[in-house]
């Protein structure tokens, strides 16, 4: 008789994506019925995402409250709702492998929806969402960029892309920058490199295309950072979208295309001991561990693996090897920080929120819950009601004791919140990336 629970930490098995079963609706149909009768009886990850309140509704109007009851065509509308945040499997769920059950909601997910996308019903406009590289192409050029971004806030334009895209007309969506980061980023001193037990002396910069396209301030500060501690700094040579926003679809052909790009450059670096930064934590989840999973015997993707960090993780590990600086000029007062899902998701810690204290006479309200807005899922007209709801919460804590900054690693998040605060009439507070902020605790200009 299996054990209620796991006392151990959860194993997560490769995604068997390339298994001709794998696209078996038949196949995946059974295994759905019967992960959402285990979820059924257990409950636990209700107050996560909406695919769990979803599926307990639909569990619950039927006669006899049973998942065999529910009328199979309905379960895509649970799948729908997964944003693969992976935090049930995570954080939450019992029976995540080593389990008996070997439980894991994302990945039968993802199946499900690497299905429906190879049927074909998965419409041109949440593809064209989803292509964040062809966006990326009016970014860089000013008076493109400076119509398209006019013409993007006004009425008639977010209507129609309402009606288009199925972009929701209230949702806060993001601006094009007039010169890339890729562009515009400043080379690096030509510092001693200066290697750590913990950590590599060099860094190489995956800019990603959030911060390439839209807010390279990120990136910028991300740089003087480096440069304040006296890191050697390099950008990847070239570089394609991560293929999360990808991912999230179920187009894994094209989270194929984007690995066959990215993983032969980045793996030079790791292999010239770089240790490479980014600074989204979905792009970073994805070659900790997304990629990892579709590829588990290429050494290449191993090798990226290990070699890829989220920033702070980086800077405290280089403060363990007493290689940081921590002379900070000035005082940041109170701020409000949000840990974004697939930052909880790597395993690290609270590395943020550890950098954000050492900063003297400042103060941090961490809040650790789901913003709602899971890349653009909180833009769509069919979500962003729900993924307003959802980060109600968020929003509240994020407004105690009226901070004077709110941040999130996750920028999208911060926007989100920032928003909901709006709405809410909440008390407001300056919107900035932690690395803004640690730019202006350095007193760097």
């Amino acid at each position: 008789m299996s054990r209620e629970g796991n006392l151990e930490a959860p194993t997560r098995h490769p995604l068997d994506w390339k298994n001709p079963d794998f696209y078996n609706e038949a196949s995946c149909t059974k295994e759905l019925e019967r992960i959402f009768d285990i979820c059924h009886g257990c409950r636990r990850c209700v107050s996560l995402c909406n695919s769990f309140p979803t599926l307990f509704d639909l569990v619950d109007e039927t006669a006899g409250g049973e998942v065999e009851e529910v009328d199979k065509s309905k379960f895509m509308s649970v799948v729908d709702q997964c944003y693969l945040c992976d935090l049930c499997y995570m954080t939450k769920c019992p029976y995540t492998p080593p389990h008996a059950w070997n439980l894991d909601f994302p990945h039968t997910m993802l199946r499900a929806k690497a299905i429906k996308f190879k049927k074909g019903e998965v419409g041109a406009a949440e593809q064209f969402l989803a292509s964040t590289d062809v966006h990326g192409q009016f970014a860089g050029i000013p008076v493109v960029v400076q119509v398209v971004n006019a013409v993007n806030k006004t009425k008639l334009a977010r209507s129609l892309m309402e009606s288009t895209l199925g972009v929701d007309k209230e949702a806060w969506m993001p601006s094009f920058a007039t010169r890339k980061f890729r562009s515009g980023a400043k080379k690096s001193q030509d510092f001693a490199i200066k290697n750590g037990d913990k950590t590599p002396g060099k860094v190489a910069i995956y800019a990603t295309c959030y911060v390439n396209y839209n807010e390279p301030g990120i990136g910028h500060d991300l740089l003087k950072v480096l440069d304040h501690n006296e890191i050697p700094y390099v950008l990847v040579e070239k570089e394609k979208c991560c293929g999360m926003p990808k991912l999230e679809l179920g187009d894994l052909d094209s989270v194929n295309t984007s690995k066959e790009a990215n993983i032969p450059v980045l793996a030079q670096y790791a292999k010239q001991g770089y240790a490479i930064l980014s600074a989204i934590p979905s792009c970073t989840l994805m070659f900790k561990q997304e990629i990892p999973l579709m590829y588990p015997d290429d050494s290449d993707v191993k090798a990226v693996q290990e070699a890829m960090w989220d920033p702070f993780e980086y800077l405290i590990a280089r403060k363990k090897d007493g290689l940081l600086k921590i002379n900070f000029s000035q005082a940041l007062g109170k701020i409000s920080y949000h840990i974004p899902c697939h930052g909880r998701v790597q395993n690290i810690g609270r590395k943020t929120e550890e950098f954000l204290k050492l900063i003297p006479d400042t103060t941090v309200n961490t809040v650790e819950r789901c913003s709602g807005h899971a890349g653009t899922y909180g833009v769509k007209k069919r979500h962003h009601k729900t993924a307003m709801k959802i980060g109600k919460p968020v929003f509240k804590a994020m407004a105690n004791d009226a901070p004077d900054y709110i941040s999130s690693d996750c920028q999208l998040a911060g926007h989100h919140i920032e928003q909901g605060m709006q709405e809410n009439n909440l008390p407001a507070a300056e919107l900035a990336h932690p690395l803004t902020l640690i730019r202006k605790a350095y007193g760097l200009k």
